[in-house]
């Protein structure tokens, strides 16, 4: 199992980083490619999928999702499998939460994956946070195969 994760870890950051910078060259490129029609409908589920998570309902979260979707949810996270574990392990975070705020800065899709960069904000007396990051989504049959987030800034407290 260990030797799973390792893989998928490792698979996730070097497809991350091959997609930036392809999305890099593309912005420096004379221009960019249209985007399909998969890949249009792939943003469009990312996009539902954050907007459940300001709706609080993790049922509306997981219906976007395949039923043994893998979640990770940092790069220095063990991921977990299927809906019950994204909901048991999100619950808690539903729970003290006034609202919840995710600020989507930039998304771009190739084929079956979508990359999102956002500020996802969990508004709280007591346990307030603000996470920064990327987030990586294999899409596969209209929904979310695998979601994994990378972390580039943490603010807990009163922002």
């Amino acid at each position: 199992m260990t030797h799973r994760r390792e893989l998928l870890s490792s698979s996730a950051g070097g497809l991350l980083g091959a997609l930036m910078l392809s999305s890099a060259n593309a912005q420096e490129g004379p221009a960019k490619s249209p985007l399909s029609e998969l890949e249009k409908a792939n943003i469009s589920l990312v996009n539902r999928f954050c907007a459940a998570w300001e709706a609080m309902d993790l049922v509306q979260v997981t219906s976007t999702m395949t039923a043994n979707a893998i979640y990770r949810q940092s790069q220095d996270t063990p991921p977990v499998t299927g809906h019950q574990a994204l909901i048991d392990l999100m619950q808690p975070w539903i729970e003290s939460s006034n609202a919840i705020t995710y600020e989507v800065l930039e998304t771009f899709a190739r084929g079956p994956v979508v990359v999102n960069h956002r500020i996802d904000i969990y508004h709280s007396d007591t346990n307030h946070l603000e996470w920064e990051g990327v987030g990586l989504f294999l899409i596969e049959d209209g929904l979310i195969r695998e979601w994994q987030d990378f972390t580039m800034r943490i603010q807990r407290g009163k922002a």
